[in-house]
């Protein structure tokens, strides 16, 4: 498998390498940007006053609100972490 991925890598021009790259990221970012919208809903506040509120010491460090605020966190940096990647494809086109 790593022997035909090289071959059809080796094969694109750097257009289309942009192109996968950025529709990756654009797909990423949808995906993260769901995530913090579905906790903005269910937390009714963004995540740095659910943070601020310590709603995770509130709810008695339940597990289903630690792994929400670990996913919501992930979500917030990888929104962020997907921007700046976009920012700096398009810098280079």
């Amino acid at each position: 498998m790593n022997v035909v991925l090289k071959k059809q890598l080796n094969e694109m021009t750097d257009s289309e390498l942009k192109y996968l790259l950025k529709r990756d990221y654009l797909r990423r970012l949808t995906r993260y940007r769901m995530t913090d919208d579905y906790y903005r809903a269910k937390y009714e506040m963004d995540f740095d006053n659910f943070e601020k509120a310590n709603i995770v010491r509130d709810q008695n460090y339940s597990f289903e609100v630690e792994s929400h605020a670990q996913e919501w966190e992930l979500a917030i940096d990888g929104i962020k972490t997907i921007k700046k990647k976009l920012k700096e494809l398009s810098r280079e086109t």
